[in-house]
């Protein structure tokens, strides 16, 4: 059985992959606006990424006994600058994530509450990977500038992206 305090903030990341994934919707609308159709599948495959999060946790909270309890998803943005600002933000959103779970893996280690820290930990493991493909991307766009025909090779390349891959494994060529 878990305990109403890991309930609790299991339900709350719950709602924060669930607004993850809402918010890479929007950037990916954004993205495929303005005729950067790699980068609008790199997001949704980013949102299909969190919704997933969600639904882990979702059924580990029933598995353990608990109540999943829904709460409103926030509005996400809906308008961005460009494509740096897009993956900047999404870059600064997965440190935020990061720090939610780690706080949640902080609580079920204060709880003595094993089977929630291993569930975690595939969680921090994908952040870590999150992270660095995050930062990677914002750096080939400060590199690129205002090349268009290097931003149009890097949407190229982010179109490559599989959903179910980790985010760095290219896809298979043949």
């Amino acid at each position: 059985m878990i305990s109403q305090t890991m309930q609790d903030g299991l339900n709350d990341q719950i709602n924060n992959e669930f607004y993850s994934s809402y918010l890479y919707l929007s950037m990916a609308a954004y993205c495929e606006s303005i005729n950067l159709p790699g980068f609008g599948h790199w997001l949704r495959v980013q949102s299909q990424e969190e919704y997933s999060h969600a639904m882990r946790l979702f059924d580990f909270v029933l598995n353990r006994g608990g109540r999943v309890m829904l709460k409103p998803i926030a509005q996400p943005q809906l308008e961005f600058h460009s494509p740096l600002d897009v993956m900047q933000q999404t870059h600064q959103h997965e440190l935020e994530v990061t720090g939610l779970i780690h706080q949640l893996y902080s609580m079920a280690v204060q709880e003595g509450d094993y089977a929630t820290q291993v569930h975690l930990q595939p969680l921090i493991t994908e952040q870590v990977e999150e992270e660095k493909i995050t930062t990677d991307i914002v750096a080939h766009l400060k590199m690129i500038g205002s090349r268009s025909d290097a931003l149009l090779l890097l949407d190229r390349e982010l179109a490559n992206r599989q959903p179910g891959r980790p985010i760095s494994e290219p896809a298979p060529s043949g």
